[in-house]
């Protein structure tokens, strides 16, 4: 089966949608692995959005998952990452589909509720930036 990398971000977080995000999730049928709650650092951030650091939009995009809490999670499925990305919506809540997490949750586009793995080998790298094997289960 394969996994993914899904935050829910500090303005989700902090506005209190964890639930319902979580409900859309296990109605499509994923499985939740793992998760945690976790105040992003600094050096978490760094790690995760290595491809960024040094573009305009950097400082400001670790100002705001340094801010607050945010849920990590591991779902495992079906083409997990191709689904939970379409759940999600576009990054621009306003050009989300309708019942998307981004247009039911999202501020705007940089606040944008929610991060996917993009990937299998983001998911894979991503993964193990918030979690090790131990805290990752499977039957």
């Amino acid at each position: 089966m394969e996994k993914t990398l899904v935050l829910i971000k500090p303005d989700a977080f902090g506005a209190g949608h964890c639930g319902d995000i979580l409900k859309m999730y296990e109605a499509e049928g994923f499985k939740i692995c793992a998760a945690k709650i976790l105040k992003m650092d600094e050096k978490i951030a760094a790690s995760h959005y290595v491809e960024h650091i040094g573009r305009a939009y950097y400082d400001d995009l670790v100002k705001f998952m340094t801010s607050a809490p945010i849920m990590a999670l591991v779902l495992a499925g079906e083409n997990v990452i191709k689904r939970v990305r379409e759940i999600h919506g576009a990054t621009n809540p306003d050009n989300a589909a309708e019942g998307t997490v981004r247009k039911l949750y999202a501020e705007s586009s940089t606040r944008n509720a929610v991060h996917a793995s993009d990937s299998p080998e983001n998911a894979a790298r991503e993964i193990k930036i918030y979690f090790s094997e131990l805290e990752i289960f499977e039957d």
